[in-house]
């Protein structure tokens, strides 16, 4: 390491290692006039100073300049996501419906028509025999005619149907078909559908909303976690993303509600 001492006037090159002086190259420079302070330099002490003083790198640099941050405050409302499924949605409140009726009729049909299959038959039907009541693979006889089956049946019937109706409601309460963010970036709209292609819309904080997701994690819809309303909201990828950087830093972004 190369070494250099001011003295008074004297400003003494060399190895600074304690080392032979034929292995140095010592330059030695005298001055007349006020002596000089004492103070001692190498280029080890240079380099730390220098990196004290400049901490970051060029690479760094360019790397901040390019990654700066959007503004999410942005000047006017600005639409993120769009996805128009009305004859979708039209066709899924008709097949729940259908469903729901069906399943329904064949409820009634079991409260009412349903009598005991072990009943004796009429007089003129004595003579040829009666029929053996059908009996289960444990030797049981299966009466349908009972309350235990008539109850059971008509419940299960009606269970069904409801549930095909509700998950449809559902379904479409949460198929979310537009995202707005609204003036200053603090806002967002959300218009969801009903059953038939209808639609409603309601505003909610923007830090109020998380996406469980990247868009580029999944496969076919972008869950959207809102507070305080159950279930996920969904934004089909079908769907037209307007403004991509801003919505992964905004909607898409995931934040600990």
């Amino acid at each position: 390491m190369l070494r250099c001492t001011w003295g008074s006037g004297v400003r003494v090159w060399g190895s600074g290692s304690g080392g032979s002086r034929s292995l140095g190259l010592f330059w030695i420079w005298c001055t007349r006039g006020a002596p000089c302070p004492v103070r001692s330099w190498s280029w080890g002490a240079r380099s730390r100073n220098s990196a004290e003083k400049t901490p970051w790198r060029w690479g760094a640099a360019r790397g901040l300049q390019s990654a700066s941050p959007l503004d999410t405050r942005v000047p006017q409302d600005v639409l993120l996501f769009q996805h128009d499924r009305v004859r979708f949605f039209r066709l899924l409140g008709l097949f729940c419906a259908c469903q729901f009726l069906f399943w329904t009729y064949l409820a009634h049909f079991a409260f009412h028509s349903l009598r005991a299959t072990g009943a004796k038959r009429p007089d003129s039907d004595s003579q040829q025999g009666e029929r053996p009541p059908p009996t289960l693979p444990g030797g049981a006889i299966l009466n349908l005619g009972s309350n235990k089956w008539r109850f059971g049946f008509t419940a299960s019937c009606l269970t069904v149907g409801s549930l095909i109706l509700m998950g449809g409601f559902v379904f479409s309460r949460r198929s979310v078909s537009r995202v707005i963010l609204h003036r200053g970036g603090q806002e967002v709209s959300l218009t969801t559908y009903y059953l038939f292609g209808l639609t409603s819309s309601f505003s909610v904080p923007l830090r109020h909303i998380s996406c469980m997701s990247h868009r580029s994690e999944v496969p076919a819809m972008i869950p959207l976690k809102i507070k305080g309303r159950p279930f996920y909201f969904l934004l089909d990828k079908q769907g037209r993303i307007t403004n991509a950087k801003l919505f992964d830093i905004t909607v898409g972004a995931y934040r600990k509600l």
